[in-house]
């Protein structure tokens, strides 16, 4: 089969439906994925583009006539269909139909082997698509059986079973889903919980006709901290396409950065877990190793991706992990990078405080971030040659794109693995010098 190989990336699946990916490349990645992992019954999720349903169909005619059988969890997070791996003892995979925060013209596919073990480039899915390629793809004589199940129950139960939920105050609400399927999981999943949710864009339209689901791009937080203002809410969550990432607006209508989100809940988790360990991606701010150091937790850099944070984790034994774009991954939770799980955390945080968000927040809020700020470029790989020789005096360091560190401030810059992106994270001790330096480097990435 002749298609385009650069769909299959490092920590999932993504083209452009139906040019790059469609239902006959889908339908041959299924077969191709039982063929390579011997996969007895399969889990199947999806999320709210326009083009997943039939993506889904596809998916599952690939497993079936591979010989396997597959189960339709419906609309979920990736976080519940991946776990579905873990969560039932007669699944023993799970794939999730998504595209994630991509515009809506997008879709893709995440996968997980049996304890909801993340799939990636290296463990099989550059086999999966060598073996397409190469059309060496077997269907099986005995097809296996297509069914469904309803997961939200169980996923709502192993949800609140980790936090205190006797503890959550009937707080204010706003939640912003972009169209995608967070808000109608959030419901599910708070639906006895004493809080109100005020609603934005919870109808799941694939052509995210309001904002794209993209939490991390300020634009796409406008109408959220407006309807908190205006509401009087305690809080904001924005959640992403598939639900897997949540980013904070305080009660004052502010943006709370992924490095202060992750500070605020490791100390949580070292509170609930004394002495544990905590991986952070190195985008992240200063203040979250120095917060897990200060509890009494160690800590250790992850490189960016689920697909590796997750086996770094076990290997490491553990306890939460954090990524600067608002991925928190959870071992009580087979390892998930869940949305809806941070966003619990939160909500029993402030409960349990007895103090605003932006109050409890000031303890970390210490340094001046950028935010990331991403920028086409047609050569990932100069660019990034051209600011480590612009700043060779600074502290070097390329495991995850290219770190350089001074004495008062630094800088992150990465190319991103699903777009043609260069994403820049700049950190300082003053708000003056953080500008002066973000101003700097764009600047640079922006020239011919």
């Amino acid at each position: 089969m002749k298609f385009d190989s650069g769909i299959f990336k490092s920590y999932d699946i993504r083209g452009i439906y139906p040019e790059t990916i469609n239902e006959d490349l889908v339908k041959a990645i299924g077969i191709a994925m039982v063929n390579k992992f011997g996969f007895q019954k399969v889990a199947v999720g999806r999320d709210g583009r326009v083009s997943s349903p039939e993506l889904v169909k596809a998916i599952i005619e690939g497993i079936t006539a591979a010989g396997a059988d597959a189960v339709d969890l419906g609309i979920t997070c990736t976080d519940m269909a991946c776990t579905a791996s873990a969560s039932y003892d007669d699944i023993d995979s799970a794939i999730m139909i998504t595209a994630s925060h991509n515009p809506s013209e997008y879709n893709g596919l995440k996968a997980t082997s049996k304890g909801a073990t993340a799939i990636s480039g290296q463990d099989g899915f550059y086999e999966v698509r060598d073996m397409i390629a190469s059309d060496d793809l077997m269907e099986s004589d005995k097809k296996g059986t297509a069914s469904k199940r309803d997961p939200y129950d169980h996923y709502t139960e192993k949800l609140l079973s980790l936090i205190d939920a006797k503890k959550i105050k009937p707080l204010k609400i706003v939640v912003d889903a972009g169209n995608g399927v967070g808000g109608f999981i959030f419901e599910k999943v708070t639906k006895d919980l004493p809080i109100e949710i005020i609603p934005l864009y919870f109808e799941i339209d694939g052509r995210f006709p309001n904002h794209q689901p993209s939490p991390i791009e300020e634009k796409n937080l406008i109408d959220l901290k407006k309807k908190v203002i205006d509401e009087n809410a305690d809080l904001g969550l924005a959640f992403d396409g598939d639900g897997d990432r949540v980013y904070l607006i305080d009660e004052k209508g502010q943006t709370v950065s992924a490095t202060l989100t992750s500070a605020m809940i490791a100390k949580e988790m070292l509170r609930k877990k004394p002495g544990g360990h905590i991986n952070y991606n190195i985008n992240v701010g200063w203040i979250v190793p120095e917060t897990i150091a200060k509890y009494g937790g160690t800590s250790q850099v992850t490189p960016v991706g689920y697909s590796l944070i997750k086996p770094q984790m076990r290997r490491e034994g553990s306890i939460f992990a954090c990524e600067h774009s608002g991925h928190y991954f959870f071992p009580d939770l087979y390892y998930a990078d869940s949305g809806m799980m941070a966003s619990l955390i939160v909500i029993e945080i402030i409960s349990k405080s007895g103090q605003t968000i932006s109050e409890i927040l000031k303890e970390f809020d210490i340094y001046f971030l950028s935010g990331e700020l991403n920028t086409k470029v047609k050569d990932q790989v100069s660019k990034i040659s051209l600011l480590q020789e612009k700043y060779s005096d600074g502290d070097q360091s390329e495991m995850d794109g290219l770190k350089v560190e001074y004495k008062d401030w630094r800088f992150i810059v990465r190319g991103s693995n699903t777009e043609p992106l260069l994403r820049l994270n700049v950190e300082a001790k003053t708000k003056e010098l953080m500008e002066q330096k973000t101003k700097e480097l764009m600047e640079l990435i922006q020239s011919d």
